[in-house]
């Protein structure tokens, strides 16, 4: 955003002396009407702060009036002016829609306190000098960078679009590799044997999974006790058709009855697995209509990753990086 420069002080006020006290009573009320409103004071229970709001929104709706009876009238399209600075409606329905809450002129009228008390500290910030501050600048050239790189990335990449017979294809994919039967199971992972074994001792004694899961657990979703959503697989158990799992997992999985704990740790890299079979019954096929909006929203996904993967190799090729 372009940053405006503070226009000449015009004569709004007799004196030199009231022109600082309006400008000091401005600043301070319409400071408190942004905090007000930060602090969801129109959602607020306590009538005192209500009625304090209020009397500070009164107190910003009498210095505007006085301060526009002193400088004329306001421009077309123009709804307060600040020093100088304008405030335009445009700015005002703008923030209004970011809001998505309903439109009323209670909001708006919160809303331009808002865009008042902004632009105040917007300057006095300048005045300042805020925006020669180092941290300022950093932030700013980060900022800069940020929204150049998206605009890059945004006219760079190009995912392949994804089709009705892509999304089907899929569908059919995943209903190939399900088998007769769906589990939904209760993972702890560790990251020893000996812990693992521990887990398994205290489970054989009545211990709670799902406790021993948010203790110790490294696994996914420990924090929920380790419970994962509904898996299948058909069986006997192939490479490639275990639903992203390691084999030996789902091999472990498909042995186990309702409520069965697997009876040793199984082993996948550095990691030592305890699962349990919460819930098991035959799989249930959703019908294409309900999952080809979710099945689409993964293809785009993954069609985006390769685009972007095909980006930075072609980028990679054509530079001299120096580690």
């Amino acid at each position: 955003m372009k940053m405006q420069s503070k226009p000449a002080h015009i004569g709004l006020y007799p004196s030199a002396a009231g022109r600082r006290a309006a400008r000091v009573r401005m600043r301070a009320a319409v400071a408190l009407v942004a905090l007000c409103s930060m602090l969801g004071v129109a959602h607020a229970s306590d009538a005192a702060v209500k009625k304090k709001s209020q009397q500070v929104k009164a107190a910003v709706a009498s210095t505007a009036s006085g301060t526009q009876a002193n400088a004329g009238p306001l421009p077309a399209g123009t709804i307060a002016r600040v020093n100088g600075v304008a405030i335009t409606q445009e700015q005002l329905d703008q923030v209004v829609l970011a809001t998505k809450a309903p439109d009323t002129p209670a909001l708006r009228a919160t809303l331009k306190n808002e865009l008042i008390a902004r632009e105040l500290f917007r300057q006095a910030a300048e005045q300042g000098h805020y925006a020669s501050h180092p941290d300022v600048v950093a932030a700013l050239d980060q900022w800069r960078t940020n929204v150049i790189v998206q605009a890059y990335l945004r006219d760079q990449i190009k995912p392949a679009p994804v089709t009705d017979a892509d999304v089907k294809a899929e569908y059919d994919r995943v209903i190939a590799t399900l088998g007769e039967n769906e589990y939904q199971p209760s993972v702890i992972a560790v990251k020893d044997a000996d812990t693992a074994q521990k887990i398994l001792d205290q489970l054989k004694k009545g211990g709670d999974f799902a406790a021993l899961a948010k203790q110790y657990s490294t696994g996914p979703d420990a924090a929920q006790g380790g419970k994962l959503g509904w898996i299948s697989f058909k069986t006997p158990i192939e490479p490639g058709h275990t639903q992203n799992w390691p084999q030996p997992l789902a091999e472990a999985l498909v042995k186990l009855p309702q409520g069965g704990v697997s009876a040793q740790p199984v082993q996948i890299n550095d990691a030592f697995w305890i699962l349990r079979v919460d819930q098991k019954r035959p799989t249930q096929i959703p019908p294409f209509e309900q999952t080809k909006a979710a099945l689409r929203q993964q293809l785009e996904k993954v069609a985006a990753t390769r685009a972007t993967t095909e980006l930075v190799a072609n980028l990679v090729r054509n530079a001299h990086i120096q580690q």
